[in-house]
């Protein structure tokens, strides 16, 4: 297997910008990923689901990960899970060979799959590739939570599997994954996929974060996520509280409109999103304006 990624820090779940054409814009992609890296971002995620990786085309979603890739100097973790395990195997074969330090696989959506499919979805994926693999659990998207038995479990069983996004936004199934990784010597590392519970996450031992807000402050989050790893909960609790805003608003409404929104607004390249999300209402552009002035963002 190739080197483990150590994944520490904030990795941007990056927004995809479009043209009004609606076709990728390049030059916006690469500037986003400069942006975030001046902001000091431990890697970058393209094609998650802030980066509407549902609405891409599979030529789409590849020429996106290659982009990214290509521009970034940080680790590119690839988002390229699916609910169909063939596409999924596709996906993720295609990232490694272009050069990603690591994927993201969400837990498979809508089909529900039990305990003995979810292991043979990731066993399939795992032995198809050698580079790094990141579990996502996000039971709020996929209508499935992952327990934190069967996250190990399939950890244990597959030895590129070395990870989960946690985004259950249950602290006791968080400290569970913990435990028993702890228990069961392996090396696999938990990270929050809320800005909301980072700092809960990473104070029952989480690494970091795969954020939406880094889009906008990176530099803010990368300070608190490392003033945490370096032990100083009173720096990072102090930029928690001046963030908090910010994170409530961008789910103001479905993720990632409010995002998208403030970039343009940072004057970031952005556009828009694809149906069927729609524009965000004005009553919200309000909201988050006054959220990103009160923040001297704008």
């Amino acid at each position: 297997m190739t080197e483990r990624l150590n994944m520490e820090g904030v990795y941007p779940a990056l927004i995809t910008p479009f043209t009004q054409n609606d076709e990728i814009d390049v030059e916006g992609l690469k500037n986003l990923v400069r942006y975030v890296e001046e902001g000091g971002v431990a890697g970058i995620v393209p094609c998650g689901t802030t980066g509407e990786s549902a609405t891409l085309s599979h030529e789409e979603h590849k020429r996106v990960i290659e982009i990214v890739i290509e521009a970034a100097k940080v680790p590119v973790i690839a988002g390229t899970g699916s609910n169909n395990t063939k596409e999924a195997v596709e996906l993720t074969m295609h990232a490694e060979d272009a050069g990603a330090d690591a994927c993201l696989l969400i837990t498979p959506y809508y089909n529900k799959p039990n305990v003995k499919g979810l292991k043979e979805h990731f066993r399939q994926i795992g032995e198809a590739v050698d580079i790094p693999l990141i579990l996502y659990n996000i039971p709020s998207r996929t209508g499935l939570n992952m327990s934190a038995e069967t996250i190990v479990e399939i950890a244990a069983e597959q030895a590129n599997i070395t990870g989960v996004k946690e985004a259950s936004g249950d602290l006791k199934q968080v400290g569970k994954i913990i435990r028993l990784v702890k228990e069961r010597d392996l090396d696999f590392t938990v990270i929050a996929g809320d800005d909301f519970l980072t700092l809960p996450i990473m104070s029952l031992g989480g690494k970091g974060v795969i954020s939406v807000a880094a889009n906008i402050v990176p530099k803010q989050m990368t300070e608190m996520v490392n003033a945490m790893l370096n032990g100083d909960m009173t720096r990072a609790r102090e930029i928690n509280l001046q963030l908090y805003s910010l994170f409530d608003a961008m789910f103001l409404e479905t993720n990632p409109i409010p995002v998208k929104y403030a970039a343009k607004l940072l004057g970031l390249p952005a556009g828009h999103v694809r149906l069927p999300l729609g524009e965000l209402s004005k009553t919200n552009e309000d909201k988050l304006k006054q959220v990103l002035s009160d923040l001297s963002l704008i």
